[in-house]
């Protein structure tokens, strides 16, 4: 018996994988798997009723722990962010494809596929996973080259029906949410309002700013205006509050990794409000030379996670690198939540290299400076003299 395991959101892409598989590629068994990274309840339960339904078997994985401990944690301590990107698509795939693979071995399945097309980057992610393995690895989307309109028309004949016919097409997870599809196609189509769901507008958030107090340890965030949180709690509610600020929107054209230009929208409040907070917390805890390297390696980093190659072993070695920059990072950050900005306005730590030494009101013996000064800019002083020869 041939068997096929497959990564299955739910949608339109995946729900056509299913007889495709049977009926194009000859396997007898597809097993279809939803891991779930904090995507909406309402799409877990109809990937479950729509799964169990279509495939012969289904199984569905809890993985919004290991999501944040595991790969979110990671993101924060190395300041993630493609293109103003905060990776929330990018840093899922790989754990998804991690679990269909796990899925896979334990079947004794003979391949693995996916539902993504030849144009976007989920497909380089998924792969990059999937062949670490010996197993063969399906694409019918890709490979069938088929069309939207083409996999509706397949849809309807084979009884796969969905309730309504979204608009636009939403991935969603417990960091992000992104949004495209329709006009949103179109770099000067202004997006209308019905598409957020996480965030209010600027203009329509609270009048009165809040201020709120996130408490790190080497980098991780760990506590909300003093009480202590588990991450996924945490993240949660900075969704909600930075939400309701309007905190956490981006409309951008992004380099997809093939090389086409893409327009794309997301909302991420509790990723912009973190993601800033702890950057201002290193600038008070690292040297400057930390973090001028920093710099290099965050940007190396998100670049691995954007093309999905978390297996790659630079991002081992990254990582390792981050986690000692971090050993440092501790301390409380307050950020002031108001019209669509989260702004740090405060930050204390253990670790702080700020030294009251050199404030404004202390006692320097101001004199010692004069010998460094006096050889600041030495070279560019040599340069000009001989340009006025």
């Amino acid at each position: 018996m041939k068997k096929v395991v497959l990564a299955y959101s739910g949608g339109l892409d995946t729900s056509v994988c299913i007889p495709l598989l049977r009926e194009h590629y000859g396997y007898d068994k597809v097993i279809a798997v939803t891991v779930d990274v904090g995507q909406p309840e309402i799409d877990i339960k109809e990937a479950k009723e729509r799964g169990e339904k279509l495939s012969d078997s289904y199984r569905e994985v809890d993985a919004k722990e290991e999501f944040v401990h595991d790969y979110i944690f990671r993101l924060i301590k190395a300041n993630g962010n493609y293109e103003g990107y905060v990776l929330g698509t990018a840093i899922a795939r790989p754990l998804i494809a991690k679990h269909v693979v796990e899925v896979a071995e334990e079947e004794k399945a003979d391949a693995v596929a996916h539902g993504c097309t030849g144009k976007g980057n989920d497909q380089l992610r998924f792969d990059a996973v999937f062949r670490t393995t010996d197993l063969d690895v399906v694409a019918p989307i890709r490979e069938m080259s088929l069309t939207r309109e083409e996999e509706k028309r397949y849809a309807s004949e084979y009884g796969i029906s969905f309730a309504t016919e979204k608009r636009w097409s939403v991935d969603e997870n417990i960091w992000s949410r992104s949004i495209e599809g329709s006009e949103l196609e179109e770099p000067s189509f202004v997006p209308p309002e019905e598409i957020f769901q996480w965030t209010v507008s600027a203009d329509k958030a609270p009048e009165n700013a809040e201020v709120i107090k996130i408490g790190f340890v080497q980098g991780i965030p760990v506590s909300l205006n003093g009480t202590k949180m588990g991450g996924v709690s945490l993240i949660r509610k900075l969704n909600e509050l930075g939400g309701k600020h309007g905190i956490g929107r981006t409309d951008t054209i992004e380099d997809r990794v093939l090389g086409f230009k893409s327009r794309e929208i997301y909302e991420h409040p509790a990723a912009t409000i973190l993601l800033e907070a702890h950057r201002d917390l290193e600038q008070l805890v690292l040297t400057r030379n930390e973090l001028r390297f920093n710099d290099f390696v965050d940007r190396a980093w998100s670049e691995l996670v954007y093309q999905g190659l978390v297996m790659d072993p630079l991002y081992e070695s990254l990582n390792a690198f981050i986690d000692k920059t971090q050993e440092r990072v501790n301390g409380l950050v307050y950020a002031r939540l108001e019209k669509g900005v989260a702004r740090v306005v405060g930050r204390q730590s253990p670790n702080a290299l700020y030294s009251k030494d050199v404030s404004f009101d202390a006692k320097l013996e101001q004199k010692g400076a004069e010998g460094f000064s006096m050889y600041h800019g030495f070279q560019s002083r040599i340069v000009r003299r001989d340009q006025k020869r």
